[in-house]
């Protein structure tokens, strides 16, 4: 069993399902301005996690950076937790309170455009 940095507050990821989760939620609030609004949902499928990132909509440049720099970052930390755990994780970036179609702004790694 691992333990927790000292300074790691494991009550402020309450929500969160598993260290994954809250991983993208942590590093998700020290990249924006808005950090009480930042949600990372998680839905399981059969053999991966869709990790769903909200924000508000003033944070969403933020979060996936010039040219998808910083969504690209993310996604590949998920990716090398996906090889420790042996399961997949894919990361969908979504604003806060979008009600347009439902869709993320920024693919996930498995969208081929």
């Amino acid at each position: 069993m691992t333990e927790e940095p000292s300074n790691f507050d494991s009550s402020q990821f309450a929500g969160a399902a598993d260290p994954t989760q809250a991983l993208v939620t942590q590093i998700a609030r020290a990249l924006v301005d808005h950090p009480e609004e930042v949600q990372v949902q998680a839905l399981e499928r059969e053999e991966s996690t869709v990790l769903r990132l909200h924000v508000s909509d003033s944070d969403i440049g933020k979060v996936i950076g010039k040219q998808g720099r910083t969504a690209h970052s993310l996604r590949t930390i998920l990716g090398a937790v996906s090889m420790k755990y042996h399961h997949r994780y894919t990361l969908d970036i979504v604003e806060h309170g979008d009600g347009h179609d439902g869709h993320p702004h920024a693919p996930s790694a498995e969208t081929h455009e």
